[in-house]
């Protein structure tokens, strides 16, 4: 585990005790590290692949001037993140299903391979994420981005979806859709639990839009 991450562990634990970091409740910290590094691509305007959460770290040294600098802002951070997921995140038992989930599902399947297929897919996703950071939403930015840009996606699958125009077009719904979503009170992600979650398995992400 590198440094960030068992900072970012240990802030976790001692804001919320509860919490096993290491056993049932890694994936919270998983989304945790995710969310954190994008919010410091949006916070220093980073972009790339090369900003991931196994180079951060040698990003935030050109960045931050005092070494406890960085771990004093974490526990801010987490504080504030923790309340967001409380808020965002709920967890949903056995086969319990949301509204609209049935729709939603069907446009996901249709968007899937045209999803796969488009190029500048990762630049999407982060012109997405600063959209809902820039509008308060910390939690769960990368699962929201993607899951609106394929509902956005799937709607126009009739089109040619490569095209510049169609593109854009797939790209200012899905930040309209972003700005209604901030002002949305209550969970917009809902993450199954199977019966195997308490003993290791990953759960499955299911995002209310």
């Amino acid at each position: 585990m590198n440094s960030l991450k068992a900072i970012l562990a240990r802030k976790l634990t001692e804001s919320d005790p509860t919490i096993d970091v290491h056993g049932s409740d890694r994936k919270i910290l998983q989304i945790a590290c995710q969310d954190f590094t994008n919010y410091l691509k949006f916070t220093w305007n980073l972009s790339g692949k090369e900003t991931g959460i196994d180079n951060i770290i040698e990003k935030t040294e050109q960045f931050v001037e005092e070494p406890g600098e960085l771990e004093s802002f974490l526990v801010v951070w987490t504080g504030l993140w923790l309340k967001k997921w409380k808020n965002r995140v709920k967890l949903v038992l056995g086969n319990q299903s949301q509204n609209n989930s049935n729709q939603i599902n069907k446009i996901l399947s249709t968007a899937e391979p045209l999803w796969k297929e488009l190029e500048c897919r990762q630049e999407l996703v982060e012109i997405l994420t600063s959209a809902l950071i820039r509008n308060g939403e910390i939690c769960g930015t990368e699962i929201l981005a993607e899951r609106l840009l394929k509902v956005e996606l799937g709607k126009k699958s009739n089109q040619h979806i490569n095209k510049k125009e169609q593109i854009f077009a797939v790209l200012n719904d899905a930040i309209r859709k972003a700005r209604e979503m901030t002002q949305i009170t209550g969970p917009l992600i809902f993450i199954r639990i199977e019966k195997g979650y308490f003993t290791q398995q990953t759960p499955q992400e299911i995002t209310k839009l």
